[in-house]
């Protein structure tokens, strides 16, 4: 069974690997698509806004699935066995996929074809895992009511003309107030740049920390189709220039918050060899306005959970 499951995962990698060098980079992280999860709320659009005040993109990949019943029954771990992990674990701890999730120094030694199929290896096995982790995890917090309607107060983030304290939050059906006030809105301004400079820096450690498994997993491919076409995305400059908020709600141990952003920045794509240019500009910043979805446990830190292009 051992050496079976260790042939089916690099049979995965292996046509992950292969997938990836047929697909085309996305500029910018998110750039182009839709994707991430947004709660009893993923396939739902957020409330238009000022900053976006056309309809959101629908969310186009995504781990968490439509029609959900209100409760998953426990399902004993991944594959019927006890625990979180249980035996799965033991074989991932042996081959080191979880240094690989959780460690540091992906894109070092990029020198060679080899070193280049490595990355691609490993990046898949990163997909892989961070796919069967996020899919527990959804198993295990599936919201218990998928209400809809509500109610949303909106509040302006900073530099956009309101108050940048004033409080903003949501009452779904089904959930309870969410306050988002400044220190929040610091928190997404922050997280923009930063998710944008670490996917630029191929900075896979950057990202754990500040996405969900489930978002790291379709920036892991992201980044795994560049190094296929021998490419890097370079980003810089990221500015905010409007924003505010569309909705704010809780589902049982999580809180969310979907903010409409403009925002401009140094967007290019240089080919990994030579380091020419091969799309984007490298002196003129351009535009983009995007809805980012934000996720943490109450009195925890935000997680980028999703992101949707405007229509």
């Amino acid at each position: 069974m051992a050496r079976c499951a260790r042939s089916s995962l690099v049979l995965v990698a292996l046509l992950a690997a292969l997938a990836f060098v047929a697909t085309d980079a996305n500029a910018r992280a998110g750039g182009g698509s839709s994707f991430g999860s947004r709660g009893m709320r993923t396939f739902s659009p957020p409330a238009a806004t000022q900053t976006a005040p056309n309809t959101a993109a629908p969310i186009e990949r995504s781990m968490t699935q439509p029609g959900a019943p209100a409760s998953a029954p426990a399902a004993g771990g991944w594959f019927g066995r006890p625990g979180l992990f249980g035996g799965l674990a033991a074989g991932f701890l042996g081959a080191g996929l979880f240094g690989l999730l959780f460690g540091y120094g992906m894109f070092g030694n990029l020198g060679g074809f080899a070193s280049v199929f490595g990355l691609l290896l490993q990046l898949a096995l990163i997909v892989f895992v961070a796919r069967l982790i996020w899919g527990w995890y959804q198993r295990r917090n599936v919201p218990a009511y998928a209400g809809g309607g509500a109610s949303m107060l909106r509040g302006m983030l900073p530099g956009n003309g309101a108050a940048s304290g004033a409080p903003g939050g949501a009452t779904p059906a089904g959930g309870g107030s969410v306050a988002i006030g400044k220190a929040d809105y610091d928190a997404f301004e922050r997280l923009l740049g930063e998710v944008q400079a670490a996917y630029g820096a191929e900075d896979l450690g950057a990202l754990r920390q500040r996405a969900t498994p489930e978002m790291l997993a379709y920036f892991s491919e992201d980044l795994a189709a560049n190094a296929g076409r021998g490419v890097v995305n370079r980003i810089s400059d990221v500015k905010l220039l409007q924003g505010d908020l569309a909705e704010a709600w809780r589902e049982r141990d999580a809180e969310y918050a979907t903010v409409a952003m403009r925002f401009s920045l140094i967007d290019q794509t240089i080919e990994r060899t030579s380091g020419r240019v091969v799309e984007g500009d490298p002196v003129r910043p351009t535009q983009a306005t995007e809805l980012w979805t934000f996720r943490r446990a109450p009195g925890g830190p935000w997680s980028l959970s999703a992101i949707q292009q405007t229509k």
